[in-house]
């Protein structure tokens, strides 16, 4: 699931994903789209813009998501101010700061969750 309210980057990360060989991907321009289809399926993983137009809290949705449990969809933040998503929000998943090549998208996807990667990821990119 593809939380994002900017059309364009909201399509070239979903063909992004389909050239990768994603089967599926729900695009969500809204918190309360996302939460729809989060009644009807719950996606492997969700990357969620956190400034959304209808709402400027969108891990709202990782909060909610992170209820369901072990099994919990994966989280891969998506935004152009990390540094306003709170510290122990942040550590629910990954965090990639726009502009990003949606490749690193991909390649992350790729990889095991492992614990202690947003770290790992915070570390990258202060060091841009």
């Amino acid at each position: 699931m593809l939380v994002e309210d900017d059309a364009v980057i909201g399509l070239t990360i979903e063909q992004a994903l389909l050239d990768a060989g994603v089967a599926d991907v729900t695009i969500c321009p809204t918190t309360d789209q996302a939460l729809a289809a989060l009644r009807d399926k719950q996606p492997e993983v969700i990357v969620l813009d956190v400034h959304l137009a209808d709402r400027d809290d969108g891990w709202a949705v990782a909060e909610l998501v992170q209820t369901l449990g072990p099994d919990s969809p994966r989280i891969i933040f998506s935004t152009g101010m990390p540094q306003d998503i709170p510290k122990d929000i942040a550590e629910m998943g990954c965090v990639l700061e726009k502009p990003y090549d949606a490749q690193v998208l991909v390649d992350l996807l790729r990889e095991p969750q492992r614990r202690g990667i947003i770290s790992r990821l915070r570390g990258a990119l202060s060091h841009n």
